[in-house]
């Protein structure tokens, strides 16, 4: 299989985790809500989602954080084999009850209504960027 349509792949099983059907039309819709560049055509995520063709780094860096995996996996798969690893980093912050019980609520919901919780956390987060303090 050519690297192209394993991207396609990975690209496919990523949206659908995420919660969100793997069809150009969504992935158009979504993507351009998210990326600050001149918007993408149907055709070239459909070329994506084919094993056509595979993004430039900053639209693959844009879709990576939109659907929450590692942008390297994304791009080339598991390479773990071929990778220096590094211990994981630790939350500088503990979690709260209040953030562990909205937590547990949001993980009980069916996908659809995860992925709308999710854009409306963004949707604030774009309109009141966070500050350094974790209490306001």
């Amino acid at each position: 299989m050519n690297e192209k349509i394993m991207f396609a792949e990975r690209l496919k099983a990523s949206l659908e985790a995420a919660g969100y059907e793997a069809r150009p039309s969504v992935l158009e819709r979504e993507f351009n809500l998210r990326y600050w560049g001149k918007p993408i055509t149907f055709q070239a995520v459909r070329r994506w989602l084919r094993g056509d063709s595979i993004p430039s780094q900053d639209k693959l860096q844009v879709l990576a954080r939109w659907l929450l995996v590692d942008p390297h996996h994304l791009r080339y798969g598991d390479s773990s084999a071929y990778t220096v690893s590094e211990p994981a980093a630790s939350w500088d912050i503990s979690s709260t009850n209040e953030e562990r019980q909205l937590l547990s609520l949001y993980r009980g919901l069916p996908a659809a209504q995860r992925r709308v919780v999710r854009e409306i956390i963004e949707t604030f987060a774009k309109a009141h960027p966070s500050t350094d303090d974790p209490n306001d």
